[in-house]
């Protein structure tokens, strides 16, 4: 790759070089990444453990977890590097590996979510059928077929977005390896692969979109339907949280890559920070820490923990008492 023969590093050159607001985005940026390891882990470790959450829809969410916690962690820390000792230096091999885990991810998450739209329509619209329709193999073929998916579209992306050669300063006007601050600093001419990413990118982006809205179409269709008040405001509300987060996901991800490259700027910047560390961040509570389910399994899970550590204290006393030559009850 690259018209030289040595590989060249690039800088990024980060979220702003404004010298005052490096410490305050640096603490806003790790309370984010935090949160999100924290929900996400969290919620992947309660779904193992809790046998009331071994259900499709969480077994779905598990795996939007997975792609969550990486896509995240291949973007922060080298953000978080950026802002607090400056040093934005990244190799040539770094920004190849870090584009190309982000683009894998990123695709990952839009079929899955798609997988996950149409779990619960099945579930809604068709709940006698629902356990035959989203088997284990079915739920697994989805799942195999997002991750395949996204790896051959990841070994695309990476290679329309460092196939050219590069040359002149080779300052990246973001703060991570993305393809349109990438193909900014290319010599050769980028339009027939601006034009095959745009491609690839309509067809996961917009037909994944497509099939999200479907299923809530469908979904909404079926819930006015209903003649229970209480159970239409809270298909409402659960719809409405969802859409709500696939808007910003989706929204901020078409800004960006359904553009002419004559567009790009330092708006994309703004614009992928909300598909890059807002919406992980948000999508475990979206999606499961406000469900019934998941909060009753947290409160099993306390209480097993409360009475093991009462256990182990009453074991502790008892050992005193047999030590001290008395009798316990």
């Amino acid at each position: 790759m690259g018209g030289n023969h040595t590989q060249p590093n690039f800088i990024l050159l980060g979220i702003t070089n404004t010298p005052w607001a490096q410490a305050p985005l640096f603490w806003l940026f790790l309370l984010i990444y935090v949160v999100t390891l924290v929900g996400n882990m969290g919620l992947m470790v309660l779904v193992w453990v809790a046998p009331s959450l071994h259900t499709p829809m969480y077994f779905f969410l598990t795996h939007l977890s997975l792609a969550d916690v990486c896509y995240s962690t291949v973007i922060s820390p080298t953000t978080l590097t950026g802002l607090l000792f400056g040093n934005k230096t990244i190799s040539w091999a770094g920004c190849v590996t870090q584009f190309h885990l982000f683009a894998l991810f990123a695709t990952a998450e839009c079929h899955l979510l798609a997988s996950m739209a149409y779990d619960r329509h099945v579930a809604v619209c068709h709940p006698l059928r629902y356990v035959t329709i989203v088997s284990p193999r079915a739920r697994w073929q989805l799942v195999a077929w997002s991750y395949l998916v996204a790896s051959l579209s990841a070994l695309i992306y990476t290679g329309c977005t460092f196939g050219g050669s590069f040359c002149g300063p080779r300052h990246v006007d973001h703060f991570f390896c993305d393809a349109s601050a990438v193909l900014r600093l290319a010599c050769s001419d980028t339009r027939g692969r601006e034009a095959a990413i745009l491609a690839l990118v309509s067809a996961n982006g917009l037909g994944t979109a497509a099939a999200i809205l479907l299923s809530y179409g469908r979904i909404l269709r079926a819930v006015l339907g209903l003649r229970w008040a209480p159970g239409r405001a809270r298909a409402f509300h659960t719809c409405a949280a969802h859409l709500a987060s696939v808007s910003v996901f989706y929204g901020t991800l078409f800004f960006v890559y359904l553009q002419p490259a004559s567009r790009h700027g330092s708006r994309d910047k703004v614009a992928s920070v909300f598909y890059t560390v807002v919406s992980p961040m948000l999508n475990p509570f979206i999606y499961s820490l406000r469900n019934k389910e998941v909060k009753a399994a947290l409160g099993k899970c306390r209480m097993l923990n409360f009475c093991r550590r009462l256990r182990g204290a009453a074991h502790g006393v008892r050992e005193s008492w047999d030590g001290l030559g008395w009798k316990g009850p």
